[in-house]
Parts: C-alpha cells; structure tokens; sequence
C-alpha cells in the first residue's frame, strides 16, 4: 500500500526515477503530510527539493487552500520582511499603500520558503514567532496579527554549521526542521539518471519537434560515471543542448564529453552493475560549496570597492585640475584674451594689439583693459551681457573692471 502511494505521488508531480534514497524521501513527505508540522528539506542545489513541499502541501489537509513558494535568497535584505508580514501605508519611502504579506496571502496553506538560510538575523526572529504563536506584526505597524499557516523550508547549506558559525538562529534550526527530509544527489542515485536523460530528450524533441537523440553504451556509462555537481538542473541543461545540437543523432562518449566541463576528468574507479567505472572524485567542480561561493563574492565586492575608491580618486583629481584652470581663465587679464580671439574688433592702438600683458608695464596693461572694456560697452550701447559675452568674461568680472576702472 505504501508503495502505491509513493508511485502514485511521483507520477502526479513528474517525479522520475526508482533510487531507494529518493524513494524514502518521498514516503517521508507522504507520512508526515497529514500532520501539520513543520519541515525542513535539505540536499544540494539542483537536486529537487522544490517537489517535497508540493507533495507535503497536497497530501495534507491544506490542500485546497493557498500554496506559497518563496525564494528567500532572491529577496533584498531591505524588502524581506515586508515580502513576508506585509506592511502599512508609509511604514518607509515608497510604501504608498498598506500591502499584505506572503503569511497573510497564504492563511490557512502551506507556505515554502526556499533557501530558508540565507534570511537575516533580525527576519529569522520574526518567523520563529510565527512558528511558535502564529503572530506576526507588519512592518509599520504595532498591531499583531494572527496567521494559521503551515511552513516547509529548504536549503543547500550545512545548517549545524550556519548555527555554529552564527549565521542561523539555533532555536529557528530546531522549529524548522520538526521533521527533515534529505533529498539525494543525483550521483548517487545511479540508473535513474538514465531514465531522466531519456525524459529530458523527449520531452525536448516533442516540444521542439526536433528529432530525438538517443545515447550510446559509453555515453551512458559516461553519464552514469560524472559526478555532476548541478545535479538535476544541471543534467537537464547538457541533455537539451545537445538534443537541439546533435538532433537525430546517437551521443557517443566524445560528443558528450563536449558538452562536460573539462574539470570533471578527475575520477575514481568504483563498482557499477558488475564491473568498474570511473567516478568524480570528491574535488574539482564539486568543491563548489557554499563557503567558495561567499569567498568568491567577497573578493569580487572587494575588487569592485577598490576600483571604485580609485575611480573617485581620478574624478576628485579632474575636478581640482578644472578648478584651477577655471581660476586661471578668469583671473588672466583681459587683454590677452580679447588681442586672441578679437583682434578685428577691438578699435585699439596697434601697439596695444601686438603687445600680450605680460610683456606690458602694469600701468599700460590696466589702461590697454580699460579701452577694451569701454569699447565694447560702446559697441553694444551699455548692454553689459552683451558685452561680456564678447569680452569673452562672466558678467560678474565685468562688473567688478567696470567698478575699478570708474566706467560706470
């Protein structure tokens, strides 16, 4: 009868493959769905822990209420937990209406909050006082309020480790996972990725109507042999392009190899149906792990601060180069410029018109300025705008040589 229900279940979700792992996975989501307790499901990135909350959620008594899967880590920090409990009209900047959370959509369902590690300190305590009273209160607001509401969590991370290191609230860890469900590997679950491939590539070909890859004994023995660390998303990803690419062909071990990131060629030997083939050692592409994805993201935000401040640093220097040169236009004396870009229309002695400022006794500089500024005044009938545009000078210099010079 168990089994049944287990077959049964994979069947209504499209859960592929027979691995004792997932099998017992499944049957732990089918027994404990009828008991409203919270769960947590664990297991790699890629692996399909998105199908356990589902199965949870529709065996349950909740069933014909509302379903809610959140993505914890693609929400900003900032927003969560207005995501979460809502908020009220003006409770920050942009808040124009008063606006319900997933807990108060979701009211009487199940709720799955995926990547459940990656919620901030102060977000965790809010939702260990769902978990434990059904209150909550928005953001913005003193009011609480209640929620009947069922919550599933997933992560990829070593949570013992996250309580340990500080980054989980130990308490929320042991409210959350009431019950936890492990969900495999798809290394480890040997024939069923076979099985998946063959899906992946009908399912391509049927959509796309293309003409469908079939796989040789080495390239299956290859597939049954890579680690791949992507798991089921990953497998997925290799089968399409190559269904699109080498449509209506057999995949030989080279052709898949093609498809295979290069850092996969490290492998072990190991036991499989009778006789040994290689297998991913634990290093290389799997070592990709939490910690390494953090460290590589703290080292490109390090970068890009570097890069940043050194930018400013230019822009700061190109500022103070422009100031200077802007001091040095306005505080050069008038003659120079206007003998340079007004030659025809300045009515002066040639001995003025030849002659820059430097070269002239500070006397004759200031009398050779004087006359071009009440020449120009004449020309323009008084217009003092007029003038300075000519001049080539603001009008504040302008008026400032008019007042020393007495032009008035």
């Amino acid at each position: 009868m168990e089994e049944s229900r287990i077959q049964q279940a994979k069947a209504r979700l499209g859960i592929i493959g027979n691995a004792p792992a997932l099998t017992k996975a499944v049957g732990r989501a089918l027994r404990v769905a009828p008991i409203d307790l919270s769960v947590l499901v664990t297991g790699e990135s890629g692996a399909g822990k998105e199908f356990f909350p589902a199965i949870i959620h529709q065996y349950s008594p909740r069933k014909h209420a509302k379903y809610i899967a959140v993505n914890c880590g693609a929400i900003p920090e900032g927003t969560i937990d207005s995501e979460l409990f809502g908020h009220e009209k003006g409770a920050f900047t942009g808040a124009v209406t008063s606006r319900k959370g997933y807990f108060e959509e979701a009211n009487g369902g199940t709720i799955f909050l995926d990547e459940v590690a990656e919620l901030p300190l102060t977000t965790q305590a809010r939702l260990l006082r769902v978990l434990e009273t059904g209150e909550y209160l928005k953001v913005g607001s003193s009011e609480v309020q209640k929620t009947d509401i069922r919550v599933v969590a997933a992560t990829n991370v070593d949570m013992a480790r996250a309580v340990a290191e500080g980054r989980f609230r130990e308490d929320l860890f042991y409210r959350l996972a009431t019950v936890s469900i492990t969900v495999p590997p798809l290394r480890e679950r040997g024939n069923d990725i076979l099985l998946l491939a063959r899906k992946f590539a009908s399912d391509f070909s049927e959509k796309n109507r293309t003409p469908q890859i079939s796989f040789s004994d080495g390239a299956r023995d290859r597939m049954l042999a890579y680690r791949w660390p992507g798991n089921v998303r990953q497998l997925k990803n290799v089968v399409e392009q190559m269904a699109l690419f080498e449509a209506g062909s057999e995949i030989s071990t080279e052709t898949l190899a093609g498809y295979l990131p290069e850092a996969s060629a490290s492998l072990v030997p190991v036991l499989h149906r009778g006789r040994n083939l290689p297998v991913a050692t634990g290093r290389g592409e799997s070592d990709h792990t939490y910690e390494r994805e953090r460290e590589m993201l703290f080292s490109l935000i390090f970068k890009m601060r570097k890069e940043i401040e050194q930018l400013r640093e230019d822009v700061d220097a190109l500022r103070a180069k422009e100031g200077k040169l802007r001091d040095s236009i306005v505080d050069t004396p008038l003659t120079t410029s206007i003998v340079k870009i007004h030659p025809p229309i300045i009515d002066a002695p040639p001995e003025i018109l030849d002659t820059t400022a430097e070269e002239l006794p500070g006397e004759t500089a200031a009398l050779s300025e004087k006359e071009a500024i009440r020449l120009s005044l004449e020309r323009n009938s008084g217009r003092r705008k007029a003038a300075a545009q000519e001049l080539n000078i603001s009008e504040r210099t302008l008026y400032r040589k008019i007042k020393e010079y007495g032009l008035e």
